[in-house]
């Protein structure tokens, strides 16, 4: 068996966890792939923020809040609203959560 480092600390995960905060951080980090994704798509699809959202059919100020990394409290069917304007569908899956190490 592998000695383990002494040098090494606790999982991340398991810190944020100990914060409070392992879900907030988590949701963020999703929210700004996903603003990326979009933002990538719609350059790709030489999209300008007006024409996106004439798309969408909601206004730039929705879109914005959408593209926005830090706001992670938007509905599902913007979400996929987003996705289709730029010719992508959006694939959301819930998985067993690993189990906790404890060395």
């Amino acid at each position: 068996m592998a000695k383990r480092n002494p040098h090494t600390g606790s999982d991340f995960d398991d810190f944020l966890k100990e914060e409070g905060v392992f879900e907030e951080v988590q949701a963020k980090a999703l929210k700004r792939v996903l603003s990326e994704q979009l933002e990538d798509s719609m350059q790709a699809a030489h999209l300008t923020k007006l024409a996106m959202a004439q798309k969408m059919e909601t206004s730039r100020s929705q879109l914005d809040r959408v593209l926005d990394p830090n706001n992670t409290s938007i509905q599902l069917d913007t979400l996929i609203k987003a996705a289709r304007a730029v010719g992508k569908v959006v694939e959301i899956k819930i998985k067993k959560a690993p189990k906790p190490s404890h060395a």
